[in-house]
């Protein structure tokens, strides 16, 4: 009888193993594909200065802090408001983590527009 009572409590337990089994494959495959395939790309963090512009008759300044860990190359733009007058882009700044720069023009006579253009540094 021994071998009966064995055989018995196999039988039974096996459909128990396969379902404990087959849950956590059931599971990570109602979830989605592998984790490997289709991956999304890391989102960058993070970047750029903050720039505050002030316009004070011909001449404009701007500073611009950089928060964050990467470096940012920012531009001044300014338009000028005469027709004769030149426009002018300035040259890109780096601006280090942390730091704080000052960036200037001036037109002739009145300044129409000014604004600051921002890049990452390349590594």
């Amino acid at each position: 009888m021994r071998p009966t009572r064995r055989r018995t409590r196999l039988l039974l337990l096996a459909p128990l193993a396969a379902a404990v089994l087959a849950v956590p494959l059931g599971v990570h495959a109602a979830s989605g594909a592998d984790p490997g395939a289709g991956a999304e790309p890391p989102k960058p963090g993070p970047a750029g200065s903050e720039c505050r512009t002030s316009i004070e008759g011909s001449r404009v300044v701007a500073y611009c802090h950089n928060p964050y860990p990467s470096v940012d190359l920012v531009r001044l733009h300014t338009e000028c408001d005469r027709w004769w007058d030149v426009d002018a882009d300035g040259e890109a700044i780096a601006v280090e983590p942390g730091r704080t720069v000052r960036l200037e023009d001036r037109c002739w006579k009145e300044i129409a527009t000014a604004w600051v253009s921002h890049r990452p540094a390349p590594r």
